[in-house]
């Protein structure tokens, strides 16, 4: 009969991350917009939000996920940064901010590219969508199949650009902190976000930054600004200090002002009162196994990278494990779990799974076993 029990561990800050966001009780901010929401990059925990899941035009943040699209191609080999894009006589037509492309024009992806991180060019995204998938018609086809697959349940997009509001183009705070969070995994997309001042065309065209935080805010990675009339002023952006990158969305604020003081005031928060830690060599203790083809199987926490928590507080971990596992034993099966707490409330639970495949032992083997036991021989 196998018996349970409880290991305390007291490894000092173990990291841990749960699948899914972990929501935070919502603390009192100063938040001007009607809707916003600040997120860890790693964890995906959520440390503020307000009216997060309220749908609304998003304008040009819409590109974050035009650009997730375009750097994910290109990170599967599909082009290069320096293959050449044409542009179309439907693209120089497109006006609002752009850099104004002529027909035929020719710009590499990585001109493109930087152009839309910086200062949203809409004619350089309708180019780059047409020179992925030959319209932009199919381009936001494939963003909205990207949207599903990232769990974007209230995101709907109708262009690529967030230029024009059809009212059957809309997102969320929520969901643009996740597409965010999506594009920032690719860290080469901070080549274009995090610049705040360039130029195309050998230096005759300037690009400056539309996101002011590159410019001013510490450790700003970017990362998206928006503004039209019906969707007001919106921002997603992105800032990393010590190791921690967080993602505070403010959407449909009354001027760019009061956009850019909300977005500074959920940042200056996070990197204020949370810290990262990563998982840094931390074993878990291995089980014996009963009737396996080895006597012992090793542990892994499962989906472990990070654990995000509060400055000047100490996480306990309780380990829940049987004393012994019976084979056989695939890897990645569950045998206990790691409850996280801070002080004394529960923020996870983290499986614990087997790393490895155990077989159960032939009869053969259990026999020859057997025998030298009785004989006083260990195997």
């Amino acid at each position: 009969m196998k018996r349970c029990f409880c290991l305390v561990l007291v490894l000092s800050l173990l990291p841990f991350r749960c699948g899914g966001s972990v929501r935070a009780e919502t603390p009192s901010l100063s938040i001007a917009a009607p809707s916003a929401i600040l997120m860890e990059k790693e964890t995906g925990r959520v440390l503020y939000e307000k009216k997060a899941d309220e749908p609304g035009f998003p304008a040009s943040v819409t590109k974050i996920m035009t650009m997730l699209l375009i750097i994910e191609a290109m990170e599967n080999g599909a082009f290069s940064p320096d293959d050449t894009v044409v542009a179309s006589e439907r693209a120089a037509s497109f006006g609002g901010s752009c850099v104004y492309l002529e027909a035929g024009e020719h710009m590499t992806v990585r001109e493109m590219l930087k152009c839309i991180a910086v200062v949203s060019a809409n004619d350089c995204a309708v180019a780059m969508a047409e020179f992925l998938c030959g319209s932009e018609e199919v381009f936001v086809r494939k963003m909205n199949e990207r949207a599903r697959e990232l769990g974007l349940s209230h995101t709907h997009f109708s262009n690529c650009t967030g230029l024009f509001d059809d009212g059957q183009h809309y997102t969320t705070a929520r969901d643009v902190a996740l597409m965010s969070r999506e594009l920032i995994r690719h860290e080469s997309v901070k080549e274009y976000t995090t610049i705040w001042m360039d130029s195309i065309r050998d230096g005759s065209f300037e690009l400056v930054n539309t996101n002011k935080l590159v410019y001013w805010y510490p450790g700003c990675t970017g990362l998206k600004t928006g503004y039209t009339s019906t969707a007001r002023y919106c921002l997603s952006a992105t800032a990393e200090r010590n190791g921690a990158e967080y993602i505070a969305v403010v959407m449909h604020g009354e001027t760019a002002e009061s956009r850019n003081r909300d977005a500074e005031t959920l940042l200056s928060y996070a990197f204020a009162n949370f810290r990262l830690i990563p998982l840094a060599d931390k074993k878990l203790p291995t089980l014996p196994v009963e009737l396996g083809s080895r006597g012992t199987v090793s542990l892994r926490l499962e989906g472990v990278g990070y654990e995000l928590a509060p400055k000047g507080e100490e996480p306990d971990y309780s380990l829940s494990l049987p004393a012994t596992v019976a084979a056989p034993l695939k890897e990645g099966q569950r045998v206990g779990s790691l409850v996280v707490s801070v002080g004394g409330r529960q923020i996870a639970e983290v499986p614990v799974a087997v790393a490895e495949d155990v077989e159960r032992i032939s009869f053969g083997g259990l026999f020859s076993k057997l025998a030298l036991s009785l004989f006083g021989v260990r195997t």
